[in-house]
């Protein structure tokens, strides 16, 4: 297969960038991830703009990746969390990837800020590239093949 040959409309990456791609995008999912699930909450603790946020929140939504619960404290109007959807779940390997990613190239000195272990048995989570008979893979092991929506170029 020759790449060039092939058009990029139509790339599975490139219409997951248009979902996940916009900066504050994955710190909105990092958080969920880690259990805050509203609004105000979201916004003291990492800093992103009230519009910003509920943009992002927005573009989560309407993709399918969180769900809105409605959810109402004494004396107060109706809100709403924000949860992750199975869609939104499968996100996990990619969050897990940018923290390995960023402990190894970005963190400071004396270490990453946080790290994540397995519940059940202590370990360290780690994301990893494998072939469906379980060989770990490189980007030079892979072969790139074009798929059943594979359109040829120009």
């Amino acid at each position: 297969m020759h790449w060039l040959d092939y058009s990029t409309d139509n790339c599975s990456v490139q219409r997951t960038m248009n979902i996940i791609g916009e900066k504050w995008t994955m710190i909105v999912l990092r958080e969920v991830f880690n259990g805050v699930r509203r609004f105000e909450q979201m916004r003291g603790h990492t800093g992103i703009s009230e519009p910003i946020l509920s943009a992002r929140l927005r573009t989560l939504v309407d993709a399918g990746v969180l769900d809105t619960v409605p959810y109402q404290e004494s004396g107060r109007r109706t809100r709403h969390e924000y949860r992750l959807t199975d869609k939104g779940r499968e996100l996990y390997p990619v969050l897990i990837a940018l923290l390995q990613w960023g402990d190894r190239h970005c963190a400071d000195q004396e270490g990453p800020a946080l790290t994540v272990h397995h519940h059940d048995c202590g370990e360290p989570v780690a994301a990893v590239v494998q072939c469906e008979a379980g060989h770990r893979v490189e980007p030079r092991d892979a072969d790139v093949f074009p798929g059943p929506g594979a359109q040829r170029a120009g």
